[in-house]
């Protein structure tokens, strides 16, 4: 198959899936929802989930214009040093309009996921009256919406910006601009939705003892407000952003071989990038619920299914178009060790397994034993994804290096490609879990019953899990693809550093002063980046619980629940807004201006460095405050089901504390980390060159 050819039948695959998402949307919409109640509370939800998307894009876009001016006076190189207009309109002015289309494309990703889970969350509610099976559907047929969505828009993106440019240095561009919005849109997200579901917890729960989304509770819409602009929009503008810069680093280095060979290595990401996606659709349209109705099970065969299909297409596609099988090996090490990794994070939260049974046990002796058992099982779950990341690097690097130089990198960048090769299914399976869970809040708060809430409960609980095994899916592509970019930021210099006839970087020797400096001053970043984003939180809800505590004083008959009495939900929607759009930037911000920092000082050996440390201690923190915050909430759903005293009970106030010590692990700070270091790693790269000649070592 030819590069255009390719590239072709990926613009036609993309629309195949913005297709497949019309009708599942027209699907969900036509679902019954007559319930007046249920429909004035999903319209709160809506408007508060919309105002908070509004006004963080107003922040954010006055964040993008800046960086948008920035490139172009310095990227890819200083717009003083172009010999004329044409250069500076090839160079300069391209990559910041596809800075521009990615992130237009990011906020698209997130807006339309919103737009889809407010309606998808009252649906759901609705149908648990008439059975699990139907609510299922209407849950995951609504999530499947921003999977298709989001993967048709960022395949169509590459698509374009690579066919119009013919360059792969502007692809970084795009990503770049996919990845800057994902990590504000989903620190920003994690921010509001954990001020509100901690601040509701600790009052409602810990101090009250009123159930979970009790409609007293004045915090309870601003967490169903959360639920959609963190789990939903940051999730999805995440996700996007990973598979964006997992096809853009092997493009990279696909281009560069193929400019260095002749073989069609570009025309290859291209047709398994094609075929990822209409695996997923072909996912999406045969999933559903077997006769045991356990949605669990429902979900994670649709995600094996997919990846049986993904396996047997690509191998057909490499045998007709004469591929290199070496490279369908490394595709496939990716995708089988995804799976492996997903199965790793599904024993540590799922509450059918021994982990979160015995933190629950734990929680009968207090809180303090909730959190130490937590967080020991949080750190033994890092081991398995941590090695079956470094065993994937490993294979798809032997299994390629006998191709030729520049292919060991192009493996592992491969092993990305396919690791993220059924993200649409991921980001069904994602999106799923904040709609589920918005349901069960609706059920409660529009007194639907208790068969309904318990059914609700049960698909609330299957999101959970299957939301971990979805972060840890997510981290572990975002460890081989950082891997990647630390190719394609090898790939950059080396371009540069030929033209400028300047010495090829090899490698990186930790034993070098000036890698060695950036390999600490980068292991640090992941954890005080982490920091500033919880403290963010912290901050926020200890504002909104005196709100709290304000409403249930003050209002009378707020706390008794008298007919006709409604919390004041706007005040605690307000606070999570502002707070979140005021602590959304410093983390980011952070991250960023001390990568171009440690370049400037140190080089591009520095920032190998800076990259490599980043990336180590960035995997780890993410996979354990995902694991471990997943753990916590499952164990507190486990004894809420009536295990160890059920509701009420002493172990599980302590569960309880467990879970909001858990929110911002794995809502807020673990997957905001994997956006961290791909910005950070694409920073590097865009700006290779004036690390390669302005350094003060």
């Amino acid at each position: 198959m030819t590069k255009v050819a390719a590239i072709v039948f990926s613009i036609i695959v993309s629309f195949l899936a913005f297709g497949l998402a019309v009708w599942l949307y027209r699907w969900v919409n036509n679902q019954e929802s007559k319930n007046e109640k249920i429909n004035t509370i999903g319209e709160m939800i809506k408007s508060g989930a919309n105002a908070f998307l509004r006004k963080e894009y107003l922040v954010l876009a006055k964040f993008a214009g800046v960086l948008a001016l920035l490139i172009l006076l310095f990227l890819p190189e200083p717009i003083w040093k172009a010999d004329s207009f044409l250069d500076v309109l090839n160079r300069n002015i391209t990559i910041t309009f596809a800075y521009i289309f990615g992130t237009i494309f990011s906020a698209l990703a997130g807006k339309i996921g919103i737009f889809v889970a407010t309606i998808a969350n009252r649906k759901t509610a609705e149908a648990a009256v008439k059975s699990i099976r139907k609510s299922f559907m209407s849950g995951f047929r609504g999530g499947a919406v921003m999977g298709m969505a989001v993967v048709g828009s960022s395949l169509l993106g590459i698509s374009l910006v690579f066919w119009i440019t013919d360059n792969a240095t502007m692809l970084l561009g795009f990503s770049f601009g996919a990845s800057s919005l994902a990590l504000f849109a989903k620190a920003g997200g994690g921010i509001f939705t954990k001020t509100a579901d901690i601040s509701a917890d600790l009052v409602g729960k810990v101090e009250l003892g009123i159930p979970e989304d009790d409609p007293r509770n004045p915090a309870v819409i601003a967490d169903n407000v959360g639920d959609n602009v963190g789990d939903v929009a940051g999730m999805g503008a995440d996700l996007f952003d990973s598979h964006v810069a997992s096809i853009t680093a092997a493009l990279v280095m696909a281009a560069a071989i193929d400019k260095a060979t002749g073989s069609g290595n570009i025309a290859m990401v291209f047709t398994y990038a094609a075929i990822g996606l209409f695996s997923s659709i072909l996912g999406v349209i045969f999933a559903k619920m077997g006769k045991n109705d356990n949605p669990t099970n429902a979900l994670n065969l649709s995600t094996y299914v997919t990846t049986g299909i993904f396996a047997v297409l690509t191998a057909v596609a490499t045998l007709i178009f004469k591929f290199e099988w070496r490279i369908y090996g490394a595709a496939l090490v990716g995708l089988v060790v995804g799976v492996i990794v997903g199965i790793a994070t599904d024993y540590f939260t799922d509450d059918r397994k021994s982990p979160v049974r015995k933190v629950a046990k734990a929680s009968e002796s207090g809180p303090a034993l909730t959190i130490i058992s937590g967080i020991s099982y949080g750190f033994l779950s890092v081991l398995p994804a941590m090695i079956g990341i470094a065993v994937s690097a490993f294979a798809a690097y032997k299994l390629t290096e006998p191709l030729g130089e520049g292919y060991a990198l192009f493996g592992i960048s491969m092993a990305a490609v396919g690791m993220l090769s059924i993200v649409g299914m991921i980001i069904s399976n994602d999106a799923y879990g904040p709609i589920v869970d918005n349901a069960r809040g609706l059920a409660e708060m529009g007194g639907l019953g208790e068969e309904v809430i318990k059914i609700t409960d049960s698909l609330d609980s299957a999101g959970n899990t299957v939301k971990a095994v979805t972060k840890g899916f997510a981290i572990g592509a975002a460890g081989l693809t950082v891997i990647s970019l630390l190719g394609a930021f090898i790939s950059e210099v080396n371009t540069a550093a030929e033209a400028l006839g300047l010495p090829k970087i090899t490698g990186f020797d930790i034993m070098d002063p000036a890698v060695f400096f950036g390999l600490l001053v980068g292991a640090s970043v992941p954890a005080v980046f982490s920091a500033l984003l919880m403290l963010g939180v912290n901050r926020n809800a200890e504002r909104m619980v005196a709100e709290i505590h304000r409403q249930f004083e003050t209002i009378p008959g707020l706390k008794e629940g008298v007919e006709g009495v409604y919390p004041e939900s706007d005040k605690c929607i307000l606070i999570a807004t502002e707070g979140a759009l005021k602590e959304l930037i410093p983390a980011g911000l952070f991250a960023i201006v001390i990568t171009v920092v440690v370049g400037l000082v140190g080089g591009v050996y520095a920032i190998g460095g800076f990259l490599t440390g980043n990336i180590v201690s960035g995997l780890l923190l993410a996979l354990f405050m995902s694991n471990s915050g997943g753990l916590w909430d499952n164990g507190k759903k486990y004894i809420e089901a009536g295990n160890h005293g059920g509701k009420g009970s002493n172990a599980h106030k302590a569960a309880v504390v467990g879970d909001t010590v858990g929110d911002p692990f794995k809502d807020t700070a673990g997957p905001s980390i994997n956006t961290q270091i791909t910005v950070v790693s694409l920073i590097a790269s865009l700006l290779s060159v004036i690390f390669l000649t302005v350094s003060l070592f």
